[in-house]
């Protein structure tokens, strides 16, 4: 029996429009009445997820969690207790700036409680309102955000070879870094070993859960750490076809079609 079910958000448990899927809703409602902890973990910061939390009915609830910031924080529902919380220095985030200014990228730099966004054109702006409380900066540094916590940096271009060759220009100022892709347009940066897989596996010790007693659910790079660490590691059916090979399963329905509710009817609730 999975205790723990770990699920990236966007283009796996959320549609287009970032809403929850009716076939989700009803698996996740049947898994949950069982006993089963349901866990978004996600690359947005807790606060950006609290319509998502209100549609499968876990928002503020104790003793339910979110694994935000690509597992940089761990929140208990209820008040968003923070449990956990890894981000990067003043001065590696305004390196990864100062270096992102460089190429065609928006940069998006993240604090607990705020999205800052460099460069982003109508196209990311539509994308990003729908997800999070964001403010619009056009700073040659992070001056502005010293003695804050910051989670992490991302660039986002729709070109992802663009990104991969940014990724090796800048190799030698990363090296330190964890370093994953996310929605076919996104390049982050974390905190050295600072990963979703890292947070299940920190989530599931402290909660007293086995990691054979684990599912995640992802369709991208930075998801892959937690599908390699769970007992069953899950690909929706857009799952990034280099990460097939890497997933104990690959759902038929894919983001759109409630390929998160197939897995959990299938592992967890046995309809077969």
């Amino acid at each position: 029996m999975y205790k723990l079910i770990a699920c990236d958000l966007d283009e796996t448990l959320l549609d287009d429009h970032a809403h929850v899927c009716q076939r989700n809703k009803d698996a996740i409602e049947a898994a949950t009445k069982l006993g089963v902890k349901f866990v978004p973990a996600t690359g947005r910061g807790y606060n950006a997820i609290a319509q998502t939390l209100d549609e499968i009915n876990l928002k503020d609830k104790a003793n339910e969690y979110v694994i935000s910031f690509n597992g940089g924080c761990i929140t208990e529902n209820k008040g968003n207790r923070i449990m956990k919380f890894q981000g990067l220095s003043w001065d590696k985030a305004n390196e990864l700036y100062q270096l992102g200014l460089k190429y065609n990228v928006c940069i998006h730099v993240y604090t607990k409680d705020m999205l800052y966004v460099y460069h982003a054109d109508e196209e990311e702006l539509n994308y990003i309102k729908l997800r999070h409380a964001y403010q619009i900066i056009d700073d040659q540094d992070l001056d502005f955000l010293k003695g804050q916590e910051i989670a992490k940096v991302l660039y986002g271009n729709p070109d992802v070879p663009y990104l991969e060759k940014i990724a090796n220009e800048i190799s030698s100022s990363t090296k330190d870094l964890d370093v994953s892709y996310s929605s076919n347009r996104y390049l982050e940066f974390n905190h050295q070993g600072v990963n979703k897989g890292a947070g299940l596996i920190w989530l599931a010790n402290k909660l007293g859960i086995k990691l054979e007693e684990t599912m995640a659910l992802g369709d991208n790079f930075n998801d892959l750490s937690m599908i390699k660490a769970a007992g069953l590691g899950v690909g929706v059916a857009n799952v990034n076809p280099q990460m097939k090979n890497e997933c104990d399963f690959v759902t038929n329905a894919d983001y759109k079609e409630g390929g998160v509710g197939e897995a959990i009817e299938k592992f967890v609730l046995n309809n077969k």
